[in-house]
Order: structure tokens, then sequence, then C-alpha cells
């Protein structure tokens, strides 16, 4: 029997805009197992949330077509209609967002909206409902939490509300959690117990996540795997050991070099990757990274480079990764 939860296989999301079509994720293929956390990592741009935003086909119709396949559980979930969509979508995959003040009803206590969602998907009575919602305030870690369950988002602080936006996500024990950025606007203490909290979490309930960041320190903390985006494509997948000892994409290496270091030179000015992330209007036609990549030769600019594997666990999109891995097992 197969641990793995979901798959993706060569994903693709068109928006439709004033300008023509624009691709925002292009191509992009992996997988999820029960119980792991994959971390999914890029500047911003790069096609992230609107790939995590895809999974649980959040965009408005009309607007957007997909392309490949998002296997969850047996079932293409692009093929699914809108009320078998509104089933998996808060039940069996929740998703935390980034801002939980924007994204919390202001109008309506936490608890109320947590025991929504138990009340919809699950079919309990209020009352069962509203014992479940004490609970699921103590999992996450939030003090009191009978008289918590009565106050408005407002009244939170903001780890306090990220804690109730995880209880909302938790309420019909998901099977597969998608975190987009959840810890970006917290301080450094609270972003630490929130993180400690995904990892207790995914022990306790045998959850997949898959954790969206821009935080390579996060990154190197929670995850078992890790996914780099660059500008809506797939660009090195790796287990973290290989992926910080081994880093095969010139990105890839960029990303990791930003990181401040504790030892060294504190007079040295921190390592940038030159240039930005292009916009979708103007993708390139060969390597998307080829502007900014300092390997970059006219193959890079006349043809995307396919998926190279170095190892079972370790792919990468890069016509000169063997340059790449040759330069590191010299150095």
């Amino acid at each position: 029997m197969t641990d793995v939860l979901l798959e993706i296989n060569n994903l693709k999301t068109h928006f439709y805009t004033e300008t023509g079509q624009v691709t925002a994720v292009n191509g992009v293929s992996f997988a999820v197992k029960k119980g792991e956390i994959v971390g999914v990592v890029g500047e911003s741009g790069c096609g992230k949330s609107v790939m995590s935003q895809t999974i649980l086909r959040l965009f408005e119709e009309g607007t957007v077509e997909y392309d490949g396949e998002i296997n969850f559980k047996g079932n293409n979930l692009l093929t699914l209609n809108k009320k078998q969509m509104n089933k998996v979508r808060g039940n069996e995959i929740s998703m935390i967002f980034q801002d939980p003040l924007s994204t919390l009803n202001p109008v309506h206590t936490i608890g109320r909206q947590i025991a929504e969602s138990i009340i919809l998907h699950q079919k309990k009575s209020k009352k069962e409902a509203e014992a479940e919602v004490i609970e699921l305030l103590k999992l996450v870690g939030i003090p009191s939490p009978e008289s918590r369950a009565k106050e408005y988002p407002h009244n939170l602080s903001g780890g306090m509300r990220q804690r109730a936006m995880i209880a909302v996500a938790l309420a019909c024990h998901p099977q597969l959690l998608i975190a987009d950025e959840p810890t970006t606007a917290l301080d450094v203490t609270i972003q630490a117990q929130i993180l400690d909290l995904m990892k207790k979490l995914n022990q306790e309930l045998n959850m997949g996540i898959i954790f969206i960041t821009h935080d390579l320190g996060v990154v190197a903390e929670l995850c078992s795997r890790v996914v780099v985006m660059y500008l809506g494509e797939i660009v090195e997948e790796a287990s973290v050991e290989e992926l910080f000892s081994n880093p095969l994409h010139p990105y890839t290496q960029g990303l990791i070099k930003s990181i401040p270091q504790l030892d060294g030179d504190r007079t040295a000015l921190l390592h940038t990757i030159e240039g930005t992330v292009p916009p979708l209007t103007r993708v390139p036609h060969g390597c998307r990274f080829a502007s900014r990549c300092p390997f970059a030769d006219e193959q890079c600019t006349a043809s995307s480079p396919p998926v190279f594997e170095n190892t079972a666990s370790q792919k990468v999109k890069c016509w000169h990764f063997e340059k790449i891995l040759a330069e590191q097992r010299g150095a």
C-alpha cells in the first residue's frame, strides 16, 4: 500500500489577463507522503502561493485554467465538480494563510469560526462542535480556551491569531495541511513556538504538510524534503541534507549563500542574487534563470533544460549541474 498522499503531475496554472494569458505555474511535479513535511522555497513571484492555492482550486472560475493532475487519495482534484471539491476543501485538505487577521472573519468569534467547519463537514451538533473547539484550542496551545473561544480576532495577539487559524485548519482533522508562510509576520519568539507546534502536530496526527516559505533556516529546522521554485517551475528537489550540503542549481546556491552567517567577516556585505524575477508577461525562452545565472551560456538561452536526476532523491533542472557537481567535489 502506497504512502503517497498527494501527487502532482505536470501542473500548469494559466490566468486570463487584459494583456493575454499568463502561466504562473508551469509543469510542476512532486509528491507528499503521509506524515512528511515538504518545504517549498523561492523568492516572491516564483509561484509558490499560486501553486498551493491551485491544489485547493481557490481561484475564481472563469479567470483561470488548469492542466495536469493533482491526485489525492486516487482522485484528480482538477476533475472534481464544485460540490465534490467543497467536500475536500477544508475537510481533507486545509490551508493556513500568511495573515490571519485578513483571513479570519472579524465579525465572528474565534470559537464560531472553528465550529463552523466541524458542523459543516463533520455533521456534528452545535454542542458537540463547541466541545471540540475547546479541545482544538488546547491542542494549539491557547490558554484559557473557554474564554478565548468567545473573543474576536482583533482581541488576540498575532501569535494567538495564528494559533487560532491553525485550529480552524485542523478542525476536521485533515490528512494534508498547506501552510503558506504562516510565520512571516511574527517575531522570532512566536515564530519558534509556531514551528514547534507544527512539528508536534505533524508527529501526533501523522499529517502531511506542505510548508511554503522564503526562509531556508525554517526549512532546515522543520522539513525533510525541499522543492525550490523559480518563475513557476521547480528547479531543484532534494532532501534537506542534500540541498544544504550539495545544492546543484545556481539559484539554490544563491539562496543558501544569502543566509546570514554568525561566523566569518561581519563587515562583508551579504551575498545577493543579481537581478530580479522577470514578470510572467516576459518569461525567457530558454532557462528561466539564465539572465541571473553565472553559468549561463548559449545553450541556456536557447532551450529550457529537462529535469536531471542526480540521486534517487535529488533532481535538478539545469544544463550545467554536472559542472557544478564537479566543482563542489573538487572544492
